[in-house]
């Protein structure tokens, strides 16, 4: 019983501190967007289809980050299936 209680407190330490630096990741990302957006906008010279070239970069970045995101999700659902029994959780 000790040992799965350890376990349950180890898995959870590790999600919190992936939550965590995940929010710390996005919210670098999403400045970087807005002020690379900005800067964009703000110069005449670049063409529109460069403009559109990194809107869909910054949408697979997006969306690279949320499958990142769900992989490692499902792989604490699974270290608690496999460690931690039905009943304790």
């Amino acid at each position: 019983m000790e040992m799965q209680k350890m376990a349950k407190q180890m898995i959870s330490f590790q999600r919190s501190l992936f939550e965590n630096s995940y929010h710390a990741m996005n919210m670098v990302f999403e400045q970087t967007e807005k002020m690379i957006d900005s800067f964009i906008t703000q110069m005449p010279m670049i063409p529109e289809e460069n403009k559109k070239a990194m809107d869909e970069a910054f949408k697979f970045y997006k969306k690279s980050r949320d499958d990142f995101k769900k992989a490692v999700d499902d792989g604490f659902a699974k270290m608690e299936e496999t460690f931690i029994p039905k009943e304790t959780q």
